[in-house]
């Protein structure tokens, strides 16, 4: 398959990145233009998906916008990989829980490049390091094309997960990848080689 890749270095806005995305998911249902594998980073941004509680919000300040992705509240900020993909699943297998196998299986391998290893849940959606969260999973489908992403926790500033109970889970905590091993390098190109390996294996 012919996935184009994009890395952007500056920070984008959560918004007009979606908007993006969203017209690239129906480029890619009309035959417009091929898949689309896209890693960034946000500003400081709280989302929520279909299925979060008001009271999952600790801090009444905080501005929240609303999505259309699964899953609960959720936080981005500089330091956090966003991995955006839209993934035509018509002309492969249709099958989304594979898919979602796929998209952990690839942050998995990606966090064993630097000697940390972790897992997925069938409970909790995401993957965990030694019951902590170090990547969340949001996905959506329309017209078997899988989009949204996942979000995998860096070098983020991790206090701000406090105004919010993450993913709706009061009694589970957050790491990232700087905590758990302090040799940052080679993220963008590690990332794109992982995702791109399994996206194109399916």
């Amino acid at each position: 398959m012919n996935i184009e890749i994009k890395k952007s270095n500056k920070l984008i806005p959560y918004k007009f990145a979606i908007k993006i995305l969203e017209k690239r998911v129906n480029d890619i249902k009309s035959g417009k233009k091929n898949e689309l594998l896209w890693i960034l980073e946000h500003p400081l941004t709280y989302t929520a998906g279909v299925r979060y509680k008001n009271n999952e919000i600790l801090d009444k300040k905080i501005r929240l916008i609303k999505t259309k992705r699964g899953g609960k509240i959720t936080l981005h900020n500089p330091g956090q990989k966003i991995i955006y993909f839209a993934i035509d699943l018509s002309k492969r297998k249709r099958d989304v829980r594979r898919f979602v196998k796929i998209v952990e299986k690839s942050i998995i391998e990606f966090l064993n490049m630097y000697g940390v290893k972790s897992n997925s849940d069938r409970k909790n959606v995401g993957i965990w390091v030694r019951n902590k969260k170090i990547a969340a999973i949001g996905i959506r489908i329309s017209r078997w094309v899988a989009y949204h992403g996942c979000s995998i926790n860096i070098s983020n500033d991790l206090d701000a997960y406090k105004k919010i109970i993450p993913c709706g889970l009061s009694n589970k905590d957050v790491t990232s990848l700087k905590l758990e091993n302090k040799r940052i390098y080679n993220i963008n190109k590690n990332l794109q080689k992982v995702f791109s390996k399994n996206f194109n294996e399916i």
